[in-house]
């Protein structure tokens, strides 16, 4: 039924072309007679293209309106201007496609004739074109498309149903139902080649995919394919290896064939040379066969797509072998190593000597198809170093075989770039296979990986390592200088991968096979590394153009460098040395800008500072608790915070006068920050007796959150000033806040020792009041005079109450200390003298803030005086008066009075200077005006 429907509806499209091709044939002899005629009588040629148009008008508009186009774009200049196609004897695109050529042409003139009354403007010459080529025609895609297609598909099929026809019918043995099918498809093959030396062409634009001997080839290999397999998998006539030869022939000439008949046939012809192993089955296979098979295959497919430049037909015949090959290793009982390393560098030859020969003028750029031959045998590469059933035998060399191919290739031709990143993502998760999940804590997490690790470890992978590393660096620093100045993009890439790998290798043979507390025959490799980087960093930099700016290349290398030094510090020294030698190794990049302006050198400073900043979140304690001493200030806190410190604030002087970047503002803050850090950790180690890592939240714990929110906040108000951000402002912001929540919650309510009866400690005055009020208060205090013109007045004024309430808090509880000692809880009571005391305290208070108020113009300090000296007077006349007896209640009313008239006394001076002032100046105004 169904190819009785595509036979219906080929006879009418066939009919439909051929009442077309009759009614264009009467029109140009109609032409063509007017012409003829005209010439002989001597008429001008202008009158000679008019009167063709004049005659042919009423027949060309008929014939256009019918095929699309309305008779307005279609004129009869352009029906005439078709004809020279039909004189030259080619096909004919039929009425709905506008010619080119011009009436003097198609009557054989030597001068063009411009029609008199058609005149055409050039967008309108342009668009033309445009609009033929938008528009859907029906009778085209019938007549040149569909019907190609279907026909082709139709004969193929035809030829396997004739074969089961005669089968099922039983009127030719198998022999002769094979030779006639073979026969049929040699047939089709010889016709399409007949019909292409003949000269066909494709005569109508877009429809190249029709073309027809190529849909002839196509189905003739599809039969052949189909005769072999059948006359060795279904009859057995032939053996494998005969049948092996054929489809692998078939498959190989189908694509060559392609060069002529374009990339369709090419895929047909692969996919069969592919699929070929699977179909021929065999008691003993032999895998040279197969993997010699593959590599003849894959070279015919790359000499076709390097003539035609078919990236997807190359991609595809590396994806085909590769697939073969990662099939083989899985399947196969006994692996033949050596036929792996055979196609996987015969795969490679090819790569480099048949589809990218004479590719390496372009610069930039890499080729594409490269990738997939790179993943696949980085797969098998990774494969044979990981899998237990490979690497016992010590299989894993011939793995780093494959791995050095790859950064060869790499290396011999430039744009096959995608290997050196197979290469190197193998090597690196190789590598990380072989470190034992205990030493990274992986076995405490559960994982199932049972304290084993995923790749073995012994004496052959450890070489294999060194030698890997060895090749990723001279490969990749002689790669990054060779095109340091023509593509700095592939140059950083092969930098890259020039520190990754071997640094990857090096932590992981020392986390596999050294000591992890401290192991110098580790530290002195690591050292080599920063040598070398370094030194290639420079070598490369040399090679630059302009030389010496620092490039994306130098920047893997001495940011390697960096690394490599990190890691000698930790298999060199211990914790506390380390973090000490670090923080100072931030300064060697800074100096290094006196004679380098590289970029990178400022942001390898800022890395050592982060990695300071990790170890110290890491282990606060920086040497471990169990050997922190108990001495104050002089223990290991002292130089673990202060030395970076001062490290950090030396790298950032020093890149101010050089760089003077972003970097510089990072070891600004991290100065800052390590600063605080160290007299809050201090602090807290004195106040704790020497153990600072205590399990519950304490005050003290907190007071430290607080004065480092509070540094924070300065610190990036610090830092947005240099460099505005709107990140900066409000981030420095929200830290001020946060620090005034934190206070008002933690320091106020739920830790006030009043309320905890914690101890406030034995030292007299670095005690947790010290900490948790004073320190803070005089943060807050200096917080708020900083940002009184850089931030809104609401935040100034927020943190100058702050640090006003956080010194009453202070005094009065340090009042509260002297009386009850070490422990100050609310419930123990208060004495007479106390409660004088507090009243006392708290009128000089008053006073003070009226002073600071008054010398610093800031109203929330006189509001906040107002308010405390009022609570003063309420405390005196309502608790003082009841509580006291004797002289310490006359002396409170004393005290208040004395207190009261002298502020009276201070602010009517205060109005009255005001007042005076301001008359001077009125007098002052009123003289300059007379």
């Amino acid at each position: 039924m169904f190819f009785s429907l595509i036979a219906i509806a080929a006879v009418i499209a066939l009919f439909v072309i051929v009442s077309r091709q009759q009614n264009r044939i009467a029109l140009v002899e109609r032409e063509l007679g007017i012409l003829r005629g005209m010439v002989q009588s001597g008429a001008p040629l202008s009158k000679a293209a008019d009167a063709a148009q004049e005659g042919v008008l009423e027949e060309v508009r008929p014939a256009t309106a019918s095929a699309g186009p309305s008779a307005e774009e279609t004129t009869p200049a352009d029906e005439i201007a078709a004809m020279p196609e039909a004189i030259e004897g080619e096909a004919v695109t039929g009425p709905w496609t506008k010619g080119k050529a011009s009436p003097a042409q198609s009557v054989g003139l030597s001068e063009p004739v411009q029609p008199a009354s058609v005149t055409e403007t050039p967008a309108a010459a342009s668009s033309a074109p445009a609009k033929a080529a938008r528009q859907t025609d029906v009778e085209t895609a019938l007549g040149t498309r569909w019907a190609v297609w279907v026909g082709g598909i139709a004969l193929a099929l035809g030829g396997l149903f004739l074969i089961r026809y005669t089968i099922e019918a039983g009127i030719f043995g198998p022999g002769v139902r094979l030779t006639m099918a073979g026969i049929l498809g040699l047939v089709l093959i010889a016709g399409a080649e007949f019909i292409r030396r003949t000269g066909f062409k494709v005569p109508v634009q877009g429809a190249a995919g029709a073309y027809i001997p190529a849909i002839l080839t196509g189905a003739g290999a599809f039969i052949l394919f189909g005769t072999v397999y059948a006359a060795h998998g279904i009859y057995g006539f032939i053996g494998p290896a005969t049948a092996f030869a054929l489809l692998g022939v078939i498959g190989v000439a189908t694509i060559g064939a392609s060069l002529v008949h374009g990339l369709a046939l090419a895929g047909i012809g692969l996919v069969g040379a592919m699929v070929t192993p699977a179909l021929v089955a065999s008691e003993a296979p032999n895998p040279w066969a197969l993997f010699v098979y593959l590599a003849i295959v894959l070279a015919a497919t790359a000499a076709t797509a390097r003539i035609r430049d078919w990236k997807a037909l190359m991609a595809a015949a590396f994806a085909g072998t590769g697939i073969w090959t990662i099939l083989y290793m899985v399947d196969a009982p006994d692996v033949n190593l050596a036929a792996v390393l055979f196609i996987s560098l015969a795969t490679l030859a090819v790569l480099a000597l048949v589809w990218l020969a004479g590719r390496d003028g372009a610069a930039r750029g890499f080729d594409g198809p490269s990738i997939v031959p790179g993943f696949f045998i980085a797969l098998s590469a990774l494969g044979l170093s990981v899998d237990p059933a490979f690497a016992s035998a010590g299989d894993a060399l011939h793995g780093a075989v494959l791995l050095a191919a790859l950064v060869a290739v790499a290396l011999y031709r430039p744009r096959a770039l995608p290997l050196v990143f197979a290469a190197g993502i193998a090597t690196v998760l190789i590598y990380l296979g072989i470190i034992p999940p205990a030493t990274i804590g992986a076995d405490a997490l559960d994982l199932g990986l049972d304290a084993q690790p995923l790749a073995s470890s012994d004496a052959l992978t450890f070489r294999i390592g060194i030698a890997l590393g060895l090749i990723f660096l001279a490969a990749g620093f002689w790669a990054a200088r060779r095109f340091a100045a023509t593509a700095p993009l592939r140059a950083a890439c092969w930098a890259a991968w020039g520190v990754i790998a071997p640094l990857v290798v090096l932590l992981a043979l020392w986390l596999t096979f050294g000591d992890i507390d401290r192991d110098f025959g580790y530290a002195l490799p690591a050292l080599l590394l920063v040598l070398a980087f370094a030194a290639a960093g420079e070598w490369i930099a040399r090679a630059e153009e302009p030389p010496l700016t620092g490039g994306p290349a130098v920047s893997f290398a001495l940011g390697g460098a960096g690394i490599a030094g990190l890691l000698m510090l930790h298999m060199a020294f211990g914790s506390g040395w380390t973090t000490v030698l670090l923080a100072a190794a931030a300064i060697v990049p800074a100096l290094a800008t006196r004679w380098r302006s590289y970029p990178v050198l400022g942001w390898i400073a800022v890395g050592a500072a982060v990695a300071v900043l990790g170890r110290v979140a890491f282990d606060p304690t920086i040497v471990g608790a169990a050997f922190l001493s108990r001495t104050p200030v002089f223990n290991w806190l002292l130089p673990g915070y202060g030395v970076p410190a001062l490290a950090f604030g030396f790298a950032a002087w020093q890149l101010a006068r050089t760089t003077n970047g972003r970097p510089r503002l990072a070891m600004e803050a991290a100065s800052a920050l390590f600063a605080l850090l160290t007299i809050a950790m201090l602090v807290r180690h004195a106040m704790h007796g020497g153990v600072i890592d205590t399990g519950t939240v304490t005050l003290a714990e907190q007071a430290i959150y607080t004065l480092i929110a509070l540094g924070a906040g300065a610190i990036l108000v610090a830092i947005d000033m240099r460099s505005p951000s709107s990140v900066l402002r409000y981030g420095s912001m929200a830290a001020g806040v946060v620090s005034a929540g934190l206070i008002a919650v933690q320091h106020f309510v739920v830790l006030n020792p009043l309320l905890t009866d914690e101890s406030t400690g034995t030292i007299p005055v670095f005690n947790l009041l010290f900490l948790a009020y004073l320190l803070p208060a005089i943060a807050a205090g200096a917080l708020a005079l900083y940002v009184r013109d850089k931030r809104p007045r609401w935040y100034a004024a927020m943190l100058a109450l702050i640090a006003a309430l956080l010194a009453f808090a202070y005094a009065t509880l340090s009042v509260r200390r002297l009386f009850k000692g070490e422990f100050i809880a609310l419930w123990s009571g208060l004495g007479q003298l106390e409660t004088y005391t507090y009243s006392a305290l708290w009128l000089v208070i008053g006073v003070a803030l009226l002073t600071a108020g008054v010398w610093l113009k800031s109203q929330v300090l006189r509001i906040a005086s107002a308010v405390l000296i009022a609570v003063a007077v309420v405390k005196v006349f309502l608790f003082d008066m009841s509580e006291l007896e004797g002289v310490l209640r006359a002396l409170s009313f004393i005290g208040l009075g004395a207190v009261l008239i002298g502020i009276g006394l201070f602010y009517q001076r205060l109005l009255t200077r005001a007042a005076r002032e301001k008359t001077e100046n009125m007098q002052e105004q009123t003289d300059s005006r007379e």
